[in-house]
C-alpha cells in the first residue's frame, strides 16, 4: 500500500441523462487514486464499468438506481480501509435531511467518515469524531455554482478530505 492512500469521491452522476461520458475534468483528477467510491445514482452500470477502468470501485446504490444496480451494490457499506472505517449511504428517504438521514444510518456503527449523496450539495463537516462528506455531483450541479467531487486522503492515521469543483462537464 502507498504511504499516502488516496480515494477519489463522487456519487449522482445520473447517467447518461445528465451526461452521456463521464466530464473529463473528473477523469483526469481519478488517475491517481487507489479506490473510487460513487455513493448512489450511478443510473447506469456503465458508469462503474468506465470508473473500474481506473481504479478498483466501491460504492452503494442511490434513490434513481435500477434493481441491478441495488442488488449489486446494496444500499448501504462499510469499509476498513488503512485503519479508518468509512460508512457509504445515499442518504435518500424521507423522514430529516439527507444529512440526518445519513448520520442515522450509522447511529450504530463506530465510522470516521459518512459518505453521502442524494442532494448534489457539496458537504464537508466535523460532527463530533464523525466527517460528514458528499462529493456534490459531476455531472449534475442544480443550483450549486459548480461541478463537483471529492479526493480523501488517508496518511498515516490522518484523513482528510477535500472538493475538487470545476464549471464544464463537457471538456
Amino acid at each position: 500500500m502507498p504511504s499516502i492512500f488516496r480515494i477519489g469521491v463522487l456519487s449522482d452522476t445520473h447517467m447518461p441523462r445528465m451526461a452521456k461520458k463521464l466530464p473529463n475534468e473528473l477523469l483526469k483528477g481519478l488517475q491517481s487514486v487507489d479506490l473510487i467510491i460513487h455513493a448512489g445514482d450511478w443510473s447506469n452500470e456503465s458508469v462503474y464499468e468506465a470508473l473500474q477502468e481506473i481504479a478498483p470501485v466501491e460504492g452503494v446504490a442511490g434513490n434513481a438506481d435500477s434493481e441491478g444496480i441495488i442488488e449489486r451494490f446494496g444500499l448501504s457499506k462499510l469499509l476498513l480501509i488503512e485503519g479508518h472505517r468509512l460508512g457509504i449511504v445515499h442518504g435518500h428517504g424521507t423522514k430529516g435531511t439527507t444529512e440526518s438521514r445519513a448520520i442515522n444510518t450509522f447511529a450504530d456503527q463506530k465510522v470516521d467518515c459518512i459518505i453521502f449523496g442524494h442532494s448534489h450539495i457539496p458537504v464537508m463537516k466535523q460532527i463530533g469524531d464523525v466527517l460528514l462528506f458528499n462529493p456534490g455531483s459531476p455531472t449534475d450541479k442544480r443550483r450549486q455554482s459548480h461541478f463537483s467531487y471529492g479526493i480523501i486522503e488517508l496518511n498515516n492515521g490522518v484523513l482528510n478530505a477535500q472538493h475538487v469543483f470545476y464549471e464544464n462537464k463537457n471538456d
